[in-house]
């Protein structure tokens, strides 16, 4: 499935539509180059999901939790661009988050490829040459 986000003003649009094929999978994996908006399409469909907190990049933190109100849904928000070596994550217990019931969305996963769950959904963002995004998965 493709998503087409022609601007930032549409993004909730497209999380929304997202949300609606999200099916019951819990692990999603966003590819796309530095600065082509993983982390703010992330935020929509957090939003759009019901989170009230501050959603912002867990790039230094490496994973945010979120809790959706009113239905308190937990949502693990990971960045994995500052992991050196796998044996960290594997330190911070990866397996409780992945095979949770919470929602994860997670960013580089192409640094941790070969410990990402089987069902895991992968998602790549790119920007079109008409400086829109295409949301695939």
């Amino acid at each position: 499935m493709d998503i087409i986000i022609t601007n930032t003003d549409h993004i909730r649009e497209a999380a929304r539509e997202f949300i609606s094929q999200m099916g019951q999978s819990h692990v999603f994996a966003f590819y796309g180059k530095m600065g082509v908006g993983k982390t703010t399409f992330i935020k929509a469909v957090c939003e759009e999901l019901g989170v009230d907190d501050i959603i912002t990049s867990p790039t230094f933190a490496i994973i945010n939790e979120y809790t959706t109100v009113p239905t308190s849904v937990t949502i693990y928000h990971f960045d994995f661009y500052r992991i050196k070596k796998l044996e960290e994550v594997y330190d911070m217990g990866y397996e409780d988050y992945f095979y949770s019931d919470a929602l994860c969305f997670i960013e580089w996963p192409e640094l941790i490829e070969e410990i990402l769950p089987d069902d895991t959904v992968r998602v790549s963002i790119t920007e079109q040459e008409d400086k829109t995004r295409k949301v695939s998965f």
